[in-house]
């Protein structure tokens, strides 16, 4: 709270001018200024500092209640609470500075986080209503009431004012417009919310529409819609489908083949079909230069695809015929030729059976024979049987435009690596066969037992080439023969070839069918047994195994009776 009684030692004829007080300095620069008359020679009025006040029972003077209310009032700031630095005031040379004019409302009790500025500095205390009040003497001379003794009727005017000023201060004309000034910031805030908000939902649809527009061209066609033929279609070609491809990779491979005009155009048509879900790797012969949705239409058509073919177990490279029936088997050459037929119904294009025959008894270097098979193979007597065994059986795919040695070539290489997965390389060390006898010994089991029955019937060859005692198998009379017996006659038994197990010891000359997988394991690890004999007694496959030749004999009469060894001749 400022002094409000004159400095010590100050001269009594100084004549004080009364100065405009200096306006607030918290007040916006819009804020009406303040008008200011000096106090009226009046004894009624009491003055303390910056205003006047009349207590005499009459109407407060309205320009002065105004002007009471404005600095009754201070205004609320938001954070931060100095817009600019403190800049001390100078004090003048009558000892009152800019700040020196006391505040009314000094004088009623403060709120509790309330600070007041004394002068220049700042103290962070309330201010304190009980201290006692120091009277002063006015510039004007008006009191002469010493320095220490408080002049009674300055201390009744005061105890009036204090008890005039309300609790509840009314908002000042400077206090409304700060109101109505931050009430038109928010509706100005608000109102660029609304227009930021407008603009980016402005901006998301666009891109949305872009979007729309840019696909719809690329799928429903346009001025820039990927290229597209428009038929009727040229010469086929055969393409091929690799395992894992994706439709990305499938239409840049038939945009190189000029199936179709662009990639882009068949992934187009490809992802809008459910039928692309069930094309399968392989080969595809699809016409040229034909729209997307037909090249669609066609790879989904299973009459396109080309050189599929599947090589059960157990079969020979030649076509065989049944005694019994008479009916024939095709063999792994007719499957091939089968497969690669290209075109329309009755005017077919395929390989031919004596084609790929011939390929297949050509230069060994060319039919991807593997080197672990080399030497046996060269010296096989019937070079139309050297690639027997070789070609696995499973489900293979080819290209048919590719001609008979490569096709050979492709099969017997593919196969060559999944025997070589089983460790036909090494096994064999452990059985005392070299890797091309081990297939010899698999295609054997292949043709003579039951699954069940493999690995037992791979212990009976092992067995008897141990003590060097004849196989004596019909598969490999009927081998020789191109015919499927399970009995054969003794004129056929008795006839001399490089497979006939009756007739020489050993193994034959070459594998006599194609053996599956677990045939070649099962003579990689037989079953443990010292049986020399076995025969199949039943239509069921029952088979028995014994070391003794009486107990095999008696066997053999119980297939007998059980019509199992009848040859029917």
């Amino acid at each position: 709270m400022s002094n409000h009684r004159r400095p010590a030692g100050e001269r009594p004829e100084f004549q004080y001018v009364p100065r405009e007080p200096r306006r607030h300095r918290y007040l916006d620069e819009d804020d009406d200024q303040v008008d200011y008359a000096p106090p009226p020679e009046d004894d009624d009025v009491v003055t303390t500092g910056r205003h006047a006040v009349v207590y005499d029972d009459r109407e407060v003077d309205e320009r002065h209640a105004e002007y009471a209310e404005s600095v009754f009032e201070q205004p609320t700031y938001e954070d931060p609470v100095y817009e600019q630095p403190f800049d001390p005031e100078p004090v003048y040379e009558d000892g009152y500075g800019p700040r020196s004019y006391g505040d009314a409302r000094a004088y009623r009790e403060p709120a509790a986080d309330d600070h007041r500025y004394d002068d220049h500095a700042y103290v962070d205390e309330p201010v304190r209503v009980d201290e006692p009040y120091e009277a002063h003497a006015h510039p004007d001379d008006r009191y002469d009431t010493p320095p220490h003794e408080p002049d009674a009727a300055f201390a009744e005017a005061e105890t009036q004012i204090i008890s005039a000023i309300p609790e509840e201060i009314p908002p000042t004309r400077a206090h409304a417009r700060t109101q109505a000034r931050r009430r038109k910031q928010a509706k100005g805030r608000a109102r660029r919310g609304k227009v930021f908000g407008a603009l980016a939902t402005a901006t998301v649809l666009l891109v949305l529409v872009g979007i729309v527009f840019v696909g719809g061209k690329m799928f429903f066609g346009g001025p820039d819609a990927p290229a597209d033929y428009a038929g009727p279609g040229g010469p086929e070609v055969v393409v091929q489908v690799h395992p894992g491809d994706t439709a990305e990779e499938i239409a840049s491979t038939l945009a190189e083949r000029d199936v179709v005009a662009s990639g882009s155009a068949f992934f187009n048509a490809a992802v809008q079909s459910n039928a692309m879900n069930s094309v399968q790797p392989g080969f595809y012969s699809l016409s040229t230069q034909i729209p997307a949705d037909d090249a669609v239409q066609e790879l989904t058509d299973p009459t396109s695809r080309v050189g599929q073919m599947i090589i059960s177990e157990g079969r020979q490279l030649h076509d065989t015929t049944d005694v019994q029936t008479g009916a024939k088997k095709k063999g792994i050459y007719t499957l091939i030729s089968e497969a690669s037929c290209m075109g329309d119904a009755g005017a077919e294009q395929c390989i031919g059976y004596d084609d790929l025959n011939a390929a297949g008894a050509g230069d060994l270097s060319t039919l991807g024979v593997p080197d672990w098979a080399k030497d046996s193979v060269a010296g096989v007597p019937d070079r139309d049987r050297q690639l027997e065994g070789l070609i696995a059986a499973g489900s293979w795919d080819f290209d048919p435009t590719a001609g008979p040695a490569a096709i050979l070539q492709r099969l017997v290489t593919e196969s060559s690596a999944s025997y070589e997965k089983t460790g036909i390389l090494t096994a064999g060390n452990q059985v005392g066969l070299t890797p091309y006898k081990m297939l010899i010994a698999a295609s054997l089991v292949e043709r003579e037992a039951m699954p069940d029955d493999f690995s037992k019937v791979a212990r009976v060859i092992l067995n008897r080439l141990a003590v060097n005692q004849a196989l004596q198998f019909d598969s490999t009379v009927n081998y020789a023969l191109d015919t499927t017996e399970l009995a054969t006659t003794d004129a056929d038994r008795a006839q001399v070839t490089p497979w006939n197990t009756y007739a020489s010891p050993g193994l034959p000359a070459t594998p006599i069918s194609s053996p599956s997988i677990g045939a070649l394991q099962a003579v990689e690890q037989p079953a443990p047994g010292d049986w020399i004999y076995f025969v199949t007694v039943d239509s069921k496959g029952t088979t028995l195994f014994t070391k003794s030749y009486d107990e095999h004999l008696a066997n053999i009469d119980q297939a007998l009776n059980n019509g199992i060894l009848n040859s029917g001749r």
